[in-house]
């Protein structure tokens, strides 16, 4: 065997067991830096300069909030089609009401306050009601939240009759513009709540029993856990995180209107997938999904620079999330989730409700006394 070979072997065996040891998460550490080489090496004249990165930055928050809003409701077993419909119906109500509020006299400040308030309040508002259509109605979230997304947008579309909402307080628009470090400020948000949302998930009660009731909801019923509550706590911080994107979306475009970031959906559906979100539930690397959000948009930036079509991109998208569709049909994952995703969802406590023979792991004492019988 010649010394290159042994040598390519070697790198390959090395690379393997760095692949191993770092997880799914520090996986797409390595891609976001080897995304960043290539594309710098490519295009060493745009790709690589300060202002290229700060631009991807900017874009990055509040398609990576939406991707976290996806991924809180995939790992709780569900899913939240109606978060870019709740985003704007956000964004849209803060508008409403700080602009309002300059009008009358109000400081800046207050203002924006006020409309931030007023976008978090519809945004819990908009999930306890996809919450209640799950857990209580017991409507495949699938559905519910597609037939959510569309009242949420016709109300948006009603409340502005589809003409954008211009001026906003400077204290929100500053939001979408100002920097710190060089760093856009939007981006150290998005730092800040992919932390809260990590350790909501990771390290309080309400996370674990999300999580509990995502990977086995028979379970989460012999634990004494109420899925109904779980549900609704789920989707309200889906629609609180979906709201906070919507106040980045309108600090960004310095305005507020019901039809924007309509191909977002599919995006953060991407994203919360390839960051490492388990469809089935019960898994929700909330790192990961912001640092896959920042190498498709790395990705869209760096084809930009080569002036390559953004239609090239949006297939590169579909490629990435049909490799990972294919993975998961080659687990036996895809079938059984879009089966649990179109079925009526389990009433609470029914694993407990239900006959002996059909309970998860648990055998009847004529069973036992069968089996003791055999085995002597």
């Amino acid at each position: 065997m010649s010394p290159t070979s042994t040598a390519a072997r070697s790198f390959i065996a090395r690379a393997r067991r760095t692949l191993d040891v770092a997880g799914h998460t520090g996986n797409l550490g390595l891609l976001l830096v080897g995304v960043i080489v290539v594309f710098s090496l490519l295009n060493p004249t745009i790709f690589p300069t300060p202002l290229n990165l700060q631009s991807i930055a900017y874009a990055v928050p509040e398609i990576a909030l939406l991707a976290l809003a996806i991924a809180v409701t995939m790992s709780s077993g569900g899913i939240d089609l109606s978060i870019v419909a709740t985003a704007n119906l956000s964004a849209l109500a803060a508008a409403t009401v700080s602009i309002a509020l300059l009008s009358s006299g109000t400081p800046d400040d207050v203002a924006a306050v006020a409309g931030i308030a007023v976008a978090l309040l519809v945004g819990i508002g908009c999930g306890l009601i996809n919450g209640l259509l799950v857990a209580k109605v017991r409507i495949a979230p699938i559905l519910a939240t597609l037939a959510t997304m569309t009242l949420f947008s016709g109300l948006a579309v009603a409340l502005t009759r589809g003409t954008p909402l211009y001026g906003l307080p400077n204290a929100i628009l500053a939001l979408g513009v100002q920097t710190v470090a060089i760093i856009p400020v939007s981006f150290w948000l998005l730092v800040v709540a992919t932390i809260l949302i990590w350790a909501v998930m990771n390290r309080t009660g309400l996370g674990l029993r999300i999580i509990l009731v995502g990977a086995s909801p028979e379970a989460a019923d012999y634990t004494g856990i109420r899925r109904s509550r779980v549900l609704l706590s789920t989707y309200a911080l889906s629609g609180a995180i979906a709201a906070f994107a919507g106040i980045l979306m309108s600090a960004r475009s310095a305005s507020a209107t019901a039809d924007y970031g309509s191909s977002y959906l599919l995006l953060a559906i991407t994203i919360a997938v390839l960051g490492g979100t388990n469809p089935l539930g019960g898994r929700a690397p909330i790192v990961g999904v912001s640092i896959a959000a920042i190498v498709l948009q790395a990705i869209s930036s760096g084809f930009n620079g080569l002036h390559i079509s953004p239609y090239v991109y949006q297939i590169v998208q579909g490629l990435i999330l049909v490799v990972v569709l294919v993975v998961e049909v080659r687990r036996g994952r895809l079938t059984s989730w879009i089966q649990r995703m179109t079925k009526r969802p389990p009433a609470d406590g029914a694993a407990l409700t239900s006959e002996p023979s059909r309970s998860p792991n648990i055998t009847s004492p004529d069973t036992i006394h069968a089996a003791g019988t055999t085995r002597a």
